[in-house]
């Protein structure tokens, strides 16, 4: 238990905060042609602790500049089941798309990608990007310098022997998002979808990177995915690496930055 515990930090993402994206907008790939300028549907897959809502300031700068978005929901249930989940949704888009991940959701797509000719770019927000093999656990705690520690999580049992996890709300605002008004992160705690601590062990399966090419953002201020892993993990992809004085949840504190490297990687 006490490594499950530990481990649940490799989970963490980026949490709710305002309105969920609109219908319209979610499927907004049903109205795209095949034509030659169509440019690539957008899909944007939150981590744990989170809901789509957390990409609604990136979301919105790629709508206003014409991209197809689709921000699915992210079970986090499992990396095995996670990943088929967002395979089946890959598998009803047709024409090119760009992959976004943030956090967990970075092994979601990692595992959802491969295989499938239509994904032409992965992008990487504060994200673990695995090779065959890897756990999250083993990545989390590569690099010191993780300040999420097991005091600042709840442990909430579920079903038969299972395991949800949540974070505190005294740790939330400086552990997760240092970089967000206080208001703000009291809204995010309150909304956060749990984690389920059986992600931390699976091993990843063929990674997309190596054959699809990479972008990756890495927030230097990260307090949960410590920067050093971040860089560890882009350099290895060989991902195009920007990187921005934000806190994890990057896409919320930076959106521009985040939306101007999906559309470098969607070109």
């Amino acid at each position: 238990m006490t490594t499950t515990r530990r481990g649940l930090l490799a989970g963490s993402a980026a949490v709710v905060v305002g309105a969920a994206l609109d219908a319209p907008a979610a499927q907004a790939h049903t109205g795209s042609g095949g034509g030659s300028g169509q440019k690539p549907t957008v899909v944007l897959v939150h981590g744990a602790f989170a809901d789509a809502s957390g990409w609604n300031g990136v979301a919105s700068r790629l709508i206003r500049d014409g991209y197809p978005v689709i921000a699915p929901a992210n079970p986090l249930r499992g990396v095995a089941s996670d990943s088929a989940y967002l395979a089946g949704i890959l598998a009803t888009l047709s024409g090119p798309l760009v992959l976004v991940a943030h956090s967990y959701g970075g092994i979601v797509v990692t595992n959802a990608a491969t295989g499938n000719p239509n994904v032409k770019a992965l992008v990487y927000v504060a994200a673990f990007v695995p090779d065959q093999g890897e756990t999250l656990l083993g990545l989390q705690t590569k690099y010191p310098g993780s300040t999420l520690s097991e005091e600042a999580l709840d442990f909430r049992p579920y079903g038969e022997g299972l395991v949800d996890g949540y974070i505190k709300r005294e740790f939330f605002h400086d552990v997760f998002a240092g970089d967000l008004p206080k208001a703000t992160t009291e809204l995010m705690w309150a909304g956060q979808r749990p984690a389920d601590a059986r992600t931390l062990g699976e091993p990843s399966g063929a990674p997309a990177w190596k054959t699809v090419p990479s972008w990756y953002l890495v927030g230097r201020d990260d307090q949960v995915l410590p920067p050093a892993a971040q860089r560890f993990m882009a350099r290895r992809a060989g991902a195009h690496t920007v990187e921005a004085d934000t806190s994890h949840v990057a896409m919320i504190a930076r959106p521009a930055a985040t939306a101007a490297l999906i559309k470098r990687a969607a070109r």
